[in-house]
């Protein structure tokens, strides 16, 4: 052992150190079973802060550094954000101004109304979603996805969400330039629920920001993160998912709760 330590230029008080420090149980055992088990039920959805937030749901104060550092040791990490489809196609109808103007906070639910359309690239074919959500809380409302980016992905979505709206509203509606939401018949029915329409700049995705991380956020944790035996397969997934992002995935900026949850919070303290 002598003639070892000597060539691994080691002193000998440092082996019998870590020696000791074997035979010892892990302090962060607990812990660390605590944080896989966080990680594997959002099917690793959840970054270092996120677990971070949820161990203080459960009562456990911990910084996140050493939760980022547990999270490294066990090789547990999150994946990355993708691009989205674009559906603007020139002036086919009119133009909104920019009412929101980037002001993504809302003071109440129902107050301020986000939307977009992505794509999504499976079996060899393609399927478009098209969401509605609250900047009050990050919910989403509702949401169509068909085969083709028609204008009735839209004009259905809008429906359902319009189902949802109490009549004593000062909504906002906001959007990019799509033809979709340029068309008469999508005006018209804004118009007719007293919502003010609002549009992003032409080419201006930070105009809608909030919208463009949410698709990113979403693709990262099921489009990227599961294998899928079919298109029906997807949409069920799909599915569960923003029943799990509206209902249990916490956010920091919602006090550690998830969009409902924060939603319920709020008009229960009022």
């Amino acid at each position: 052992m002598k003639e070892l330590l000597k060539r691994a230029d080691l002193p000998r008080s440092t082996y019998y150190y870590h020696v000791k420090q074997m035979g010892k149980p892990d302090p962060d055992a607990d812990l660390k079973r605590e944080i896989k088990a966080i990680f594997d039920e959002h099917e690793g959805r959840y970054g270092y802060r996120r677990i971070r937030d949820e161990l203080r749901n459960r009562r456990q104060k911990v910084n996140h550094k050493k939760v980022q550092r547990i999270m490294k040791e066990l090789g547990l990490k999150c994946l990355v954000r993708m691009k989205k489809y674009r559906s603007y196609k020139g002036t086919v109808g009119k133009i909104a101004p920019n009412h929101l103007n980037r002001e993504f906070t809302a003071e109440q639910p129902n107050e301020k109304w986000v939307t977009d359309i992505t794509e999504f690239k499976l079996f060899g074919e393609k399927l478009y979603f098209s969401p509605v959500l609250d900047l009050f809380n990050g919910e989403i409302i509702t949401y169509t996805i068909g085969p083709r980016p028609t204008y009735s992905l839209v004009s259905d979505m809008l429906d359902q969400a319009l189902e949802r709206l109490p009549e004593d509203h000062q909504l906002l509606m906001h959007s990019d330039q799509g033809w979709h939401y340029q068309m008469k018949q999508y005006r018209e029915t804004l118009q007719e629920k007293g919502i003010t329409q609002s549009m992003s700049r032409k080419g201006n995705c930070y105009d809608n920001s909030v919208m463009e991380n949410f698709f990113g956020i979403m693709k990262s944790e099921i489009l990227y993160l599961k294998e899928f035996e079919s298109i029906e397969h997807f949409k069920l997934e799909l599915e569960k998912y923003i029943e799990y992002y509206n209902n249990k995935r916490i956010k920091a900026k919602l006090k550690g709760m998830s969009p409902v949850q924060y939603r319920t919070h709020t008009q229960y303290a009022a």
